[in-house]
């Protein structure tokens, strides 16, 4: 039988009694600094095979460079921010929204997530040294400590200071549950293939009544804050009469779109820039553009692309090219409402 385990209780005694760690961080370090980051793990859960792999590396590195005659601090950190243990106060609290955490007190709140976040510490203390990885874990620093917070606004203020810090507008993924942003690696987490409802939607021309752009989206819901209606610049497109009224669609969607149809036009997509149209309801604005955009996906599904900005990612560049303002058609909650105008309460996709 081997007797690997009991060796390694061995070594890691010897290095404890000895202070062997603290030893190597007191030794001369004629080459100075080297400086280690080390992104930290969070704070609620025990460590897994993923840890076990990142740890001998990050455990390997600076023994390398200390051996080298450099001095590598190693200081230890917990990452206390984000929804993870939010979610975990929830359910020990039976709270179902934003809006139960506020009855609650956020005050409260925060005080039992602070109390949550470290509940593991104790075991995290045993299992690192354990692998063997030498760690200041008792001179620890926390995410959701005020000083951390500072280091992170001093930082920011020098991006400011240097002119390298600008406001815009952005479109996030929203959880309406939570009544807040995710983060890309949150929102794979629950990402699944579905399938979803489409709908043509016609948008009357401004300057020339009785022709209609149709568009073609999954996402109806966005309707009220839509913008504008994209087109391909070098892809064909077609005017067509149909039932006493003229259409103008992608050449490529023509018999997708109607059974029976004459054309009465041909014409590139660059030839409709500019046109005004009727946005399908007014709340936000009364007219819209037509703007080009090559993400415009002809012959799979679209004619137009209808564009919402603040509303689905990669598409706010092309609204603001269209001069909108940005007005959200949903509030945090996933409701579609402004101003008191129709359409409120739902959830936008339980609309369906």
């Amino acid at each position: 039988m081997s007797d690997l385990s009991k060796r390694e209780e061995e070594i890691l005694k010897f290095w404890e009694e000895n202070k062997i760690f603290e030893q190597t961080l007191q030794k001369d370090a004629p080459k100075g600094e080297y400086v280690f980051y080390d992104g930290p793990p969070f704070a609620n859960g025990l460590p897994h095979y993923g840890h076990i792999l990142a740890s001998t590396i990050k455990d390997a590195i600076p023994r390398y460079r200390t051996m080298q005659g450099y001095h590598v601090a190693r200081r230890w950190g917990w990452d206390c921010h984000g929804l993870p243990v939010e979610n975990l106060v929830e359910k020990e609290l039976g709270l179902k929204s934003k809006r139960d955490i506020e009855q609650y007190g956020i005050e409260k709140f925060n005080e039992t997530a602070r109390t949550s976040i470290m509940k593991d510490v104790g075991a995290w203390k045993q299992i690192i040294p354990r692998m063997g990885r030498w760690a200041d874990m008792e001179a620890d620093y926390k995410t959701m400590d005020a000083t951390y917070t500072e280091s992170v606004w001093w930082a920011f203020k020098k991006l400011h200071d240097k002119g390298l810090i600008y406001e815009g507008f952005k479109a996030m993924h929203l959880c309406p549950r939570c009544g807040t942003t995710l983060s890309n690696f949150e929102v794979a987490q629950g990402y699944k293939d579905i399938d979803d409802l489409g709908v043509t939607v016609r948008l009357p021309l401004v300057d020339e009544p009785g022709t209609s752009l149709l568009i073609w989206t999954t996402t109806a819901w966005t309707l009220p804050g839509n913008a504008a209606a994209a087109v391909k610049a070098d892809a064909p497109y077609v005017k067509v009469k149909s039932g006493g009224e003229f259409f103008i669609v992608a050449k490529e969607r023509l018999a997708g779109v109607f059974e029976e149809a004459e054309i009465v036009e041909e014409m590139e997509g660059k030839k409709l820039v500019g046109k005004r149209y009727l946005p399908p309801f007014d709340y936000f604005y009364k007219e819209a553009q037509v703007p080009t955009r090559k993400a415009v996906g002809i012959p799979t599904k679209a004619w137009h692309c209808a564009y919402r900005p603040r509303v689905r990612c990669g598409r706010p560049r092309a609204g603001a090219k269209a001069k909108d303002s940005a007005h959200p058609p949903c509030d945090r909650g996933g409701e579609v409402c402004r101003n008191g105008q129709r359409f409120c309460g739902p959830l936008r996709k339980a609309q369906r």
